[in-house]
């Protein structure tokens, strides 16, 4: 999550989430499902613009915005400035621009990391001198993302979220991201989940390259791809045409679906492979983009 000031206003980029691995490791008395993920970031994204005004307001634009209807103060953007703004008894205003270019309901995040954007955005620009972790305790009760979007690194994701742990150095790659165009509901594919609960997979080690990685994250998952992949179809293509790709290393669903992505060595192999999946999905949302 990158940021750059200038003339009274400050511009936060909200790089997408993906989960490498998502394995769902039990069940909470109160019926949330405990979690072990691998979470990075892919810089393709969202872009928030903070701007003087006199109270909270939210304009949207973008590729994605009419997915976001037309209520600004159901927006994950304007829940986390109200919240930041009422933790502290602050009572300065601005104005907050999202351009939406992450396609809703997608498994990365893109809520998630406009809010973590907006709460990081928000405490520079009113220069409220939050600690992270005071805005991690903020974002966890925004959404289980908010908090690893927070940390703004590669990292290991336990409970329901609020467990972030630093992932060893992961070697540059590039991902091909794409998506149909179906928005799923994250509860409706944990409720169709079914068979045994996951063990968590971590190491300690750096991988040493692309393949190496590759091999370590076979060693896990996601167990939310094969019941996402029932209620949307479209997803098993998706994932055969990404892994008939040669230069291919792996492909996989993040999140709770549906946006899956393939693993390439480099800008080169990703750019072309995206350009191939366009020619058999011109109108669904596919995009090259390196690990941050």
């Amino acid at each position: 999550m990158n940021g750059s000031c200038s003339s009274g206003a400050l511009r936060i980029d909200a790089w997408a989430k993906v989960n490498l691995t998502l394995h769902v490791t039990g069940r909470r008395a109160d019926g949330y499902h405990e979690l072990d993920s691998l979470v990075v970031f892919a810089a393709v994204g969202d872009t928030l613009e903070i701007t003087p005004g006199a109270d909270l307001s939210l304009t949207v634009d973008g590729p994605f915005a009419a997915a976001l209807g037309d209520d600004t103060s159901a927006n994950l953007v304007m829940r986390a400035a109200e919240s930041l703004r009422a933790s502290f008894s602050h009572r300065a205003g601005a104005h907050l621009h999202l351009t939406k270019r992450l396609p809703v309901a997608a498994g990365i995040g893109g809520g998630s990391c406009d809010a973590a954007a907006t709460l990081r955005g928000l405490n520079e620009y009113w220069r409220l001198g939050a600690a992270t972790a005071d805005l991690i305790d903020l974002g966890a009760a925004l959404g289980a993302d908010v908090p690893v979007c927070l940390a703004a690194r590669s990292s290991f994701v336990g409970g329901m979220g609020e467990r972030i742990a630093p992932a060893p150095d992961l070697p540059r790659f590039w991902f091909v991201l794409v998506n149909p165009g179906i928005p799923l509901s994250t509860p409706a594919v944990f409720k169709s989940r079914a068979g045994p609960f996951s063990k968590p997979l971590r190491w300690r080690d750096p991988p040493r390259d692309v393949p190496a990685l590759a091999a370590r994250l076979r060693e896990g998952g996601n167990d939310l791809e094969a019941p996402a992949a029932l209620m949307v179809p479209e997803i098993g293509g998706i994932l055969s045409a990404l892994r008939a790709t040669p230069a291919c290393h792996l492909a996989r669903m993040s999140g709770s679906g549906a946006t899956c992505f393939g693993l390439f060595e480099d800008e080169e192999a990703a750019t072309a492979a995206a350009a191939r999946l366009r020619e058999a999905w011109p109108d669904w949302w596919i995009s090259p983009a390196p690990v941050v």
